[in-house]
């Protein structure tokens, strides 16, 4: 796959439970894996973006600032959607970059990259905008992130500029630094930035709330095409987002969409394709306000609506604390596996006002298996949960099976979107 973040292939958002401990036992042997990334300084007292996939199951963060001063960091939020990261070091008196507009930016205007590839700090390459709102997923067949829309460039980008600024030629950050397409892992013409009308939103969400507050249209879309248009009688447009689907509970059925309509514009932005849906999308919060422009039948319409989660409402996502589940998990003696005829699993001890409970779970409860994976100790319950918390889905469910020592089996499932 051409598509390469800077330290490599993307982690699948699901992994086995031994892979994951086998990756731990590695760890600990004799060598100690360092990775190296950019970073950009957004406020006076520390605060510093970068991707996630540069902090991305880090032990141990430390940031080199240009004056040779190094700190320790520490994560305040990371959303693997976007693949973004905030992180704060104890400092004062820093020097912010300040933010541009993304959307003002145009095709050929020059740019500069600045970060640290390979090491050399402060390196500094040039190039234009190659094109704006390109979807990656366009070349590979398949989105391989939430975010599908990038500002693409031809500034030299090698491992190390991960994080890093893309500015214009008034020193404003226009965005962040993320991916090469590339088939040797080093650079061969084509960079990727996330656009900062995407990334203001995004670290403002970490910042105030530890996680990302997501609004969804409510629709299911096709890519208008010429053919598209062809197949279903559409006139006078060949692009656009084909609504195929309106979800009950949602903004768009406030907003009155119907199977068949285009949608040509959010909040007077072109939406022509996927790529620029979803960067429209990225930038909003539940209970914001939304004009959507469509056509049906040849007629043109503007409705207005509030935006929603994908529950159906416009509440506040808090961040997710595996201590939320409510008990302790004890590991499973010789004498009951053998008496249940158990090879593995984990019980539930010490139960109290937590989701297991919420969701009718009983104390001294076998936890056999976690979405088909099988669980052995807490680290296996924390490591899934977490896992099942990074999805960028809609869907955040624990389904739990298991067995009671009495010998009687349970089947649960815990929504972890509530938290």
């Amino acid at each position: 796959d051409p598509f390469e973040f800077f330290f490599g292939t993307p982690r699948q958002q699901q992994q086995q439970p031994r892979q994951r401990k086998e990756k731990s036992k590695k760890q600990q042997g004799e060598q100690v894996q360092s990775g190296l990334g950019s970073g950009v300084i957004i406020s006076a007292d520390g605060y510093i973006v970068t991707n996630n996939h540069v902090v991305a199951d880090a032990d141990r963060l430390e940031v080199l600032l240009n004056d040779n001063n190094t700190y320790e960091a520490k994560i305040v939020g990371t959303d693997e959607a976007t693949d973004l990261a905030l992180i704060k070091i104890d400092a004062k008196g820093l020097q912010p970059m300040e933010f541009g507009d993304s959307d003002a930016v145009k095709i050929g205007e020059w740019v500069l990259a600045v970060g640290n590839p390979f090491g050399f700090n402060s390196t500094v390459t040039a190039g234009i905008v190659s094109a704006k709102a390109r979807s990656i997923s366009s070349g590979t067949g398949a989105q391989r992130m939430g975010l599908d829309s990038y500002i693409q460039t031809d500034a030299a980008l090698n491992p190390g500029n991960s994080g890093g600024a893309l500015v214009n030629l008034q020193g404003q950050l226009i965005g962040i630094n993320a991916a090469i397409y590339s088939n040797t892992g080093s650079y061969t013409g084509f960079s990727f930035a996330i656009p900062t009308t995407v990334v203001k939103k995004i670290i403002t969400d970490l910042r105030q709330y530890g996680t990302v507050q997501r609004a969804v249209l409510g629709i299911g879309y096709i890519e208008l095409d010429s053919k598209l248009a062809k197949e279903k009688g559409i006139e006078g447009i060949v692009a656009g987002i084909y609504v195929d689907r309106v979800e009950d509970r949602s903004t768009a059925r406030e907003l009155g969409l119907e199977e068949g309509d285009v949608i040509t514009s959010i909040n007077g932005n072109d939406v022509h394709t996927s790529a620029q849906l979803i960067e429209q999308m990225n930038r909003f919060r539940p209970g914001d306000d939304i004009s959507v422009t469509f056509q049906r039948s040849g007629k043109k319409y503007t409705k207005q609506g509030t935006l929603r989660n994908d529950r159906g409402n416009t509440d506040i996502t808090k961040k997710g604390d595996f201590s939320s589940l409510g008990c302790a998990f004890m590991k499973l003696s010789t004498e009951l596996k053998q008496n249940l005829g158990l090879s593995h699993g984990v019980q539930v001890q010490g139960m109290k006002n937590g989701l297991f409970q919420d969701g009718g779970m009983k104390d001294g409860f076998i936890i056999l298996y976690i979405n088909d994976e099988p669980v052995n100790n807490a680290d296996d319950v924390e490591y899934l949960y977490n896992m099942i918390m990074k999805n960028s889905g809609e869907e955040k469910v624990m389904f739990i099976t298991g067995i009671y020592p009495t010998g009687k089996k349970g089947y649960y499932a815990i929504d972890l979107s509530q938290e």
